[in-house]
């Protein structure tokens, strides 16, 4: 065998070796269902629940934030309204709430699949806490499906921030989920966000585990 020839083979097989070693397809990742929730910023708190009010933590969740005690009622087009929507911390610099499908029915509004934080020209909202209420012009969102990694859990699939994978639910709804961007940061733990309307739909629940069938 010429010269030549080894060195293409060995190339070859050396590209196969790589395409191997960041293939993330069958990475499996655990599912954390995402409720309705509001984040809130400092001055809306204080009109909610009163001036200097500062969110009480009741659990801590991934990121820094934690879900809190205090809960407000959201309401929509008509006066339609969602009692005891619970509140997250710590205080953002603009007040968000997030919501699934069946939710935006409920309340007679139209509300757009966005990022968390990507809140211009989303839908109007009103927050009533137990001290007053806020009117929000924009800012109800159904939050994109997404996967929160730490880099070495991105690392080990093969992926990085800003990524799109399809996500695949191995039981008998047999449901696969595309279009879900991976979120890389030090301060992640490995689990797929998805709404509770996404959950019933493919009869998961948090804890359950799904895989990446494939990278976008």
């Amino acid at each position: 065998m010429e010269r030549q020839e080894i060195e293409t083979i060995t190339k070859l097989v050396l590209a196969s070796l790589q395409e191997q070693s960041t293939d993330n397809t069958g990475f499996e990742v655990p599912v954390g269902v995402s409720n309705r929730h509001i984040h809130l910023s400092q001055k809306d708190v204080e009109i909610l629940f009163g001036e200097g009010h500062v969110l009480t933590p009741k659990k801590e969740l991934m990121g820094g934030q934690f879900a809190c005690e205090e809960c407000c009622t959201i309401v929509g087009l008509k006066l339609r309204a969602i009692e005891n929507v619970r509140v997250l911390g710590p205080a953002r610099s603009a007040t968000q709430v997030e919501i699934a499908q069946t939710d935006a029915r409920k309340l007679g509004i139209t509300v757009p699949v966005r990022e968390s934080g990507d809140i211009k020209g989303s839908a109007p909202i009103a927050i009533v806490g137990p001290k007053g209420a806020v009117y929000c012009k924009e800012g109800c969102i159904i939050a994109a499906r997404h996967i929160h990694m730490s880099p070495a859990d991105a690392k080990m699939a093969g992926l990085a921030d800003g990524d799109y994978v399809s996500v695949a639910v191995d039981n008998e709804r047999g449901t696969t989920f595309d279009k879900v961007k991976i979120r890389v940061d030090e301060s992640f733990t490995l689990e797929m966000h998805i709404d509770t309307d996404e959950a019933n739909a493919a009869e998961i629940s948090t804890g359950n585990k799904v895989k990446i069938v494939r990278k976008a």
